[in-house]
This record gives C-alpha cells, sequence and structure tokens, in this order.
C-alpha cells in the first residue's frame, strides 16, 4: 500500500474510533503496538516502522498530536485535508 488513509468507526452516530492507515508493504502486519498515552496507539511492523495509528480518543485528538508521532518516526506530516473526516465527526 502506497498511501496513508484515515477509517473512522462511528457508534450511534458518533465517532468511536480511527485507524491511520500508513504507507507499508504489501502484506506487513503488526507485531507490536505501542500505546502514546494521549489517545494514540502505533502499530509497527517489521523493523519496528509504523504501519498504522489507531485513533482511540477521537474528540481529543489534534492535528498537531498526531504530527508529533509522525515525526517521532520520521514520517510526513499530516494535513488538515486528511484529518478533516475526524474533524467533521
Amino acid at each position: 500500500m502506497q498511501d496513508r488513509y484515515l477509517e473512522i468507526t462511528f457508534r450511534k452516530g458518533k465517532p468511536l474510533a480511527g485507524y491511520l492507515y500508513l504507507a507499508r508493504e504489501v502484506g506487513a502486519r503488526s507485531l507490536r503496538s505501542e500505546a502514546t498515552g494521549k489517545g494514540l496507539v502505533v502499530d509497527l511492523g517489521p523493523e519496528g516502522r509504523p504501519i498504522g495509528i489507531e485513533i482511540t480518543a477521537p474528540s481529543r485528538i489534534t492535528l498537531a498530536d498526531i504530527n508529533e508521532l509522525l515525526q517521532k518516526y520520521g514520517l510526513p506530516p499530516l494535513s488538515i485535508e486528511e484529518l478533516a473526516p475526524l474533524q467533521a465527526a
């Protein structure tokens, strides 16, 4: 998978959780997860590379929170447009 994208799960019309799929090798699976304490959980694949970010508290997450985490792993920042589905929810 080459492009990243955001998926949101709703329950009773409210966002329950989100998942930011990151670019990764085809077939890559999560080998372990790391909680950040900010309502974000990073799923790590082979060689410790992030393959996705679970958003467990969508109403409390900001663009800055996600971009801080992406920066930690040397990944490009998320644009406001990419986060728009979560903010609209």
